[in-house]
């Protein structure tokens, strides 16, 4: 008999790169959806914040890192991982570089770590186009929430994606269609890890 493992794929890379079409397109392939970002949304609806901003999203991630460890959010996600008899999941929303240690450390080589990258303007008009409440709607707030999520003048627990995304197994650049994007994952997952989707 053949001992199945879990495949966890984590994403991570600056905000509206594309991370949720990749995580979308996971879904539909049968992999278990977990975000770090819910994590801290659900944390803002505790407080009694309805319509919260990035700005405080941030914050709030910050501030429970601080309190609870850099990798609070990611253990939470190991412990439901770890109870599920499904062996598929997909992880969206990592931003802190102990989140990723701490799922290697949890998964070892069946966990992936995929950044995916697009230009400022792109990531903008995705912004724009997805139109989320909490999103910022200028460029100029798009610039302050985009530098403080990459990781500018940010602590050791706060939003460190740019050191996430260097510690990724594989980098796509999003940089065409939703089609191009999701056949360049196949194609990276294929020839770096032999996974076939």
């Amino acid at each position: 008999m053949i001992k199945m493992h879990k495949l966890i794929i984590g994403l991570t890379g600056p905000k509206a790169s594309g991370k949720g079409v990749i995580a979308d397109f996971l879904k539909s392939k049968g992999f278990i959806y977990f975000s770090l970002s819910d994590i801290v949304r659900e944390e803002a609806r505790n407080r009694g914040l309805a319509n919260y901003t990035t700005k405080q999203l941030q914050d709030i991630g910050n501030e429970l890192r601080l309190k609870f460890g850099n990798s609070v959010l990611a253990d939470r996600i190991i412990e439901e991982i770890s109870k599920s008899n499904n062996l598929l999941f997909v992880i969206d929303g990592i931003r802190n570089p102990a989140e990723v240690m701490s799922f290697k450390k949890a998964f070892n080589e069946n966990f992936i770590l995929i950044s995916i990258t697009a230009s400022r303007e792109k990531r903008f008009q995705f912004m724009l186009s997805r139109n989320r409440p909490s999103d910022p709607k200028t460029w100029e707030e798009f610039l302050k929430i985009d530098e403080r999520d990459l990781g500018k003048d940010e602590s050791s627990h706060g939003q460190q994606v740019k050191k996430c995304m260097q510690m990724a197994d594989i980098t796509i650049e999003n940089n065409s269609t939703i089609q191009v994007l999701t056949q360049k994952l196949i194609k990276a997952l294929r020839i770096n890890r032999n996974v076939l989707i």
